[in-house]
């Protein structure tokens, strides 16, 4: 089994952290509902103010899939609402894990 982490860079909207962080829950409980290939996700706030979204995929196809759709999830489309401008998105594949998820 092939795993792919995804990499999410993006801004966020003046005032949203606290409700973008209060949301996720809920929006990770619906992708997961709609993608139960998403195997782990970490939200990161980096040094410069930015945000990475890191999100690990059971394949590239179904990641793919969910980039695709993930605004079709009402959950999702709310909480991405709190994004303000993306970073671009990228996928790497996983070659080793500590620990093998």
């Amino acid at each position: 089994m092939t795993m792919v982490m995804e990499f999410a860079r993006f801004t966020i909207h003046e005032g949203a952290e606290a409700q973008m962080i209060a949301d996720r829950p809920a929006m990770l409980a619906a992708l997961r509902a709609r993608f139960p290939a998403c195997l782990a996700a970490y939200l990161t706030r980096e040094e410069d103010g930015t945000w990475l979204d890191v999100l690990l995929w059971r394949s590239h196809t179904e990641a793919e899939e969910s980039a695709r759709l993930i605004a079709t999830i009402p959950e999702c489309a709310a909480w991405l609402a709190h994004i303000a401008e993306s970073g671009g998105l990228r996928h790497a594949e996983v070659l080793d894990a500590c620990p093998a998820p």
